[in-house]
């Protein structure tokens, strides 16, 4: 992407994760970065503590003939008035995804994808590679503590990004390696079922054509094994004997995760993780195997992955005295069902408490089934009312949070499982039951996160 004739950006939505990033991608090249959000957020005020200026409602007069470039977020709308305007103006728009394309073509891009796991395992590569200074360029779909908020401006050619499906976003990125955590059914807005969105992962690998390109692939994923591998160069990883790389004699002690790793049958000797989960194993080995395609020694893997410790919303320890508080971005079925079991493993032998918000209509609708088996495990279930995000058409919009807690109630008649109009009564129903040594999971890929520091011990 040419960034020699762009002098100022607006983007339109800047308070979403992923936007925020590319608007300190801009701000790294020296080019002026303003924009709006309809509301103030953490990640709002960061940008503004980096002098960007920043509107809270998006109308008409936001937008002048100084601007170059306007970016916006999917989550806004084509009939949004600063985009009306922009186009009234002739000023060039593109979407957060398209200009991720567009950068992605100066770069050697690497791009994580997959249905669970994308932010982590970009976090743990860009852990590895930092630690390897091999200084990459970074945009995580989370923030880490390792980057600036969740960008990195790097002096290689090395780009990590994530590789969104959502309405088949990944598409738009010309990637050198491309990684593939798994695939499952989800954006069912979208996608017509699993058949179409392996159709859409198969057109997105295809361009991996060059021999020197590397695709690193779950072999125990089902859904991946469907796909034809394009003729480059292939790194499998798993828990089964049979991929590429692959871990066993995998031990869970005192809040650790430790495994032996294997490469081509060599044995790579123990690695260690300090965050739960069979599921961030598989996002370790599919990092490791990237960092191995790339010829980084052993050594540096093991220490770049035995010091990380998580990133925002993925099994944040927010507190942990009276009672542990973890807060986490699942919203999948499978990584609601990963997440319990991860935190019953951590803190064996103590009562969990589990504050779940489904998020979109549509998902919760089409994946209800799924989700009624999640909640076995927990002793109790707090479910607030369904998060409608912002900017997508919603479907489905009769399915209620109501509707899931009584079919969780009568698949579980022994538990305590409760529904709250909002995240209000959700917590002051976590409040009237949480006791000394209580695990509580605050789950949701919404706002529920907000709720953490209200959640409290009566004393």
């Amino acid at each position: 992407m040419n960034l020699d004739n762009i002098k100022k950006v607006y983007f339109s939505g800047i308070g979403g994760i992923g936007v925020s990033a590319l608007a300190r991608f801009f701000r790294s090249k020296k080019i002026e970065v303003f924009g709006s959000d309809l509301a103030h957020s953490e990640i709002t005020s960061a940008l503004e503590n980096t002098g960007m200026k920043i509107f809270y409602s998006q109308v008409p007069e936001n937008i002048d003939d100084s601007i170059d470039l306007v970016v916006f977020s999917s989550a806004v709308p084509a009939d949004n008035p600063e985009l009306v305007r922009a186009r009234e103006l002739n000023i060039p728009q593109k979407s957060y995804f398209e200009i991720l394309g567009d950068i992605s073509r100066d770069f050697e891009t690497i791009t994580i994808s997959g249905t669970n796991g994308k932010s982590t395992t970009t976090a743990m590569i860009a852990s590895i590679l930092i630690d390897a200074e091999k200084d990459p360029t970074v945009i995580v779909g989370s923030t880490f503590s390792r980057l600036d908020n969740n960008f990195r401006a790097g002096d290689s050619n090395l780009f990590v990004v994530e590789g969104c499906e959502y309405r088949g976003h990944m598409l738009l990125l010309h990637p050198k390696t491309i990684i593939l955590t798994n695939i499952e059914e989800d954006h069912l807005d979208f996608y017509k079922d699993i058949n179409h969105i392996v159709q859409t992962f198969q057109q997105y690998i295809n361009s991996l054509k060059d021999a020197d390109n590397l695709l690193v692939y779950n072999n125990d994923d089902v859904n991946i094994r469907k796909l034809t591998l394009p003729d480059c160069k292939k790194i499998s990883f798993g828990l089964i004997n049979g991929a590429d790389v692959w871990a066993n004699n995998i031990r869970k002690i005192h809040c650790k995760q430790i495994f032996n790793v294997y490469y081509e049958e060599q044995d790579l000797g123990e690695f260690e993780l300090s965050v739960p989960g069979n599921f961030n194993i598989y996002n370790a080995l599919s990092a490791i195997a990237c960092s191995l395609g790339m010829n980084i020694p052993i050594g540096r893997i093991k220490d770049s992955l035995r010091e990380y410790t998580g990133i925002w919303r993925r099994f944040e320890i927010v507190k942990n005295d009276e009672i542990a508080i973890i807060s986490d971005y699942a919203h999948h079925p499978t990584a609601v069902q990963a997440t319990i079991e991860a935190a019953k493993e951590f803190f064996p032998g103590r009562r969990l408490v589990v504050i779940f918000q489904p998020h979109q209509h549509d998902r919760t609708k089409k994946l209800f089934d799924d989700f009624i088996e999640n909640f076995s495990l927990p002793d109790v279930v707090i479910m607030p009312e369904i998060f409608e995000v912002r900017g997508r058409e919603e479907l489905n919009t009769d399915i209620s949070s109501k509707d899931l807690v009584e079919a969780i109630k009568k698949a579980n008649p022994e538990k305590q499982i409760f529904y709250a109009k909002d995240l209000s009564a959700a917590v002051e129903k976590a409040n009237s039951l949480i006791i000394e040594k209580d695990v509580v999971l605050v789950m949701g890929a919404g706002d529920v996160y907000k709720i953490c520091p209200d959640i409290n011990l009566k004393k």
